[in-house]
This record gives C-alpha cells, structure tokens and sequence, in this order.
C-alpha cells in the first residue's frame, strides 16, 4: 500500500513554501522551482521567473540551452534573467560543428 503521508506532507510543504514565497520569502520561492524542476513542470518554472526567481531563471536557462532552444532563451532573457542572454549569444557565436565553450 503505498503511503499517502508522504504525499500529503509534499503539498502540505508546497502550499506552505507558496505562501512564505507570497509573504516575499526568496528562499520559499527558490525550493519553489527546485521542485517544479525536480518534476519537470516547465510551465510553473516560467510562473515562477514572472513572479522574480532568479533560480527558475536559471533552471530554465540551463534546460533551454542544453535543448538549443534559442527562442526560449531569449525568452526567458526578456522575462529578466540576465544570464540567458548571454547564453544566448555564446550559443550564436558558436560555429554548427565545433566545441562550445
């Protein structure tokens, strides 16, 4: 029988970190997407980078350029994480076929 508790205590932690993230807790916001990445939930990583998290920024970041997704990158640049951006233009400064630095 699988066991309800655990499951109950990760909302129960969610709702909690959401509203601490509401009161204008960085940190709640931060475990916020940890979590939203650990499951892969892209779009509230992306509720989460609208709202002023910088590490939804940067998980979003690193999934758009392990993809190529240039457009999500510039995205996410235009949304306020800086670092996208300049992941943006090393990804275009990269020549196809050899190693990126």
């Amino acid at each position: 029988m699988p066991n309800t508790n655990t499951n109950r205590n990760t909302d129960v932690d969610r709702e909690t970190l959401r509203e601490l993230a509401d009161e204008g807790s960085e940190t709640a916001l931060d475990r916020l997407a940890d979590l939203a990445d650990a499951t892969g939930d892209v779009g509230e990583l992306s509720e989460l980078l609208d709202e002023g998290s910088l590490r939804a920024g940067f998980l979003l970041t690193r999934r758009a350029a392990a993809a190529g997704d240039l457009r999500e990158l510039q995205r996410i640049s235009d949304a306020g994480y800086d670092e996208a951006g300049k992941e943006l233009d090393r990804l275009l400064r990269a020549p196809d076929d050899g190693p990126r630095d």
